[in-house]
């Protein structure tokens, strides 16, 4: 029986990159124990299937030594001199959204449509205070708008929609592609903009809960409206996002946009009587009691102390809190935010009217056959 001469150095190196648990790939393959400690080899079809398992690229495990992957964006998630290897599902996330933006840049380019104006359209400078009321009011939201909606569901989705409207590409998703096995773990990213005057394109960790997906969607908007300088991998952990100058603009942009000062200390003279305050100013705004809070905080409404003791209070029951959708729900509507309906229609136009091939169109969407023709049914367009 055929061998495969693998270093066991790049067999250990697929099993960290993948982040699968060990027990999980011991049970899978009751020889990688072996092949790992050089005891052994895999065949070429246990090396096949270790290959797809882990998510390596089949290639990758015939080379001298591990190659030293880096995200082909910025990487905002670590302060200067630290470094964190992504992980294979974070990669493949990323360069799928960078092949649906550079798709339809091009789309956008041929059809002779015009660039998205708020690309670019701030700078370090400026501000931060004065972008988010800036992107509030590019958005069309008016004060208290997100009081009137029922849910942070809701509000995700009208937020969604908003941007959508201004031509910004919106991606929410909890795992990569449609593989509701690969789940993306917010612990790594919280979410990441891909910037282009044409096509601009924000994805949001969608296994993240809804009050935190509200303020990454803002966080992201902001990097959109900085341009170039603004593009990269976001992973705020704790209260807000502290890995240097644009993290730090981007968090104070969105603060405003979500929880404008002047509404909030209106809201503050309804709510500081009450047992939970925090609790029900983000009932209000539509964000998450720890930023709501923290809003309270720099705006001077309650003291240092009090905010960090309900954070270590809030933060020490979490574990049990609402998280997002990652893989539940009708899955065809799913797809709504998995892929974002704007761009979907543009390529099943693109796909009937034969600028792309359906091969490609699989592709981009992550839908294929039947699955791609019931969507496009869904929404409004037939296909032959």
């Amino acid at each position: 029986m055929n061998r495969a001469k693998i270093k066991p150095e790049l067999l250990r190196w697929a099993c960290e990159r993948s982040r699968i648990d060990k027990t999980e790939l011991d049970v899978r393959f009751p020889q990688l124990r072996a092949w790992v400690q050089g005891e052994k080899q895999p065949t070429f079809r246990q090396l096949e299937i270790f290959a797809r398992t882990t998510h390596t690229p089949i290639g990758f495990l015939f080379l001298p030594e591990a190659p030293e992957e880096k995200l082909p964006l910025r990487d905002f998630r670590t302060t200067a001199g630290e470094s964190s290897r992504p992980s294979a599902d974070l990669l493949d996330t990323v360069y799928a959204m960078q092949r649906r933006q550079q798709w339809l840049r091009q789309e956008r380019i041929d059809s002779d449509a015009g660039t998205v104006d708020v690309v670019g359209s701030a700078r370090l400078i400026d501000d931060p205070v004065a972008i988010g009321q800036e992107m509030r009011r590019m958005l069309g939201f008016e004060n208290g708008w997100a009081s009137r909606v029922s849910s942070w569901e809701s509000a995700v989705s009208e937020l969604r929609q908003a941007i959508e409207r201004i031509g910004i590409t919106v991606v929410i998703n909890g795992v990569v592609g449609n593989n509701t096995s690969r789940k993306l773990d917010v612990r790594e990213f919280r979410g990441f903009a891909v910037i282009d005057a044409h096509a601009p394109l924000i994805f949001v960790n969608g296994a993240d809960s809804k009050s935190a997906q509200m303020f990454t969607l803002a966080h992201e908007l902001a990097h959109v409206w900085l341009g170039s300088e603004g593009e990269g991998v976001s992973g705020f952990d704790g209260i807000f996002p502290g890995s240097g100058r644009i993290e730090t603009f981007c968090d104070q942009a969105a603060a405003e946009f979500l929880v404008p000062a002047r509404e909030m200390k209106e809201k503050w003279k309804e709510v500081r009587g009450a047992s939970d305050p925090f609790v029900q100013a983000a009932r209000f705004f539509k964000v998450s009691p720890v930023v709501a809070g923290r809003r309270a905080m720099d705006l001077r409404l309650v003291n240092r102390e009090t905010f960090f003791q309900f954070y270590r209070d809030y933060t020490g029951q979490q574990q049990q809190r609402e998280k997002g959708a990652g893989g539940g729900g009708d899955f065809y509507n799913n797809q709504n935010t998995r892929i974002g309906k704007p761009f979907a229609l543009s390529v099943i136009h693109a796909a009937l009217e034969g600028r792309l091939s359906f091969k490609e169109a699989y592709a981009l969407t992550d839908l294929h056959g039947g699955a791609f023709q019931e969507y496009a049914r869904r929404l409004g367009v037939w296909l032959p």
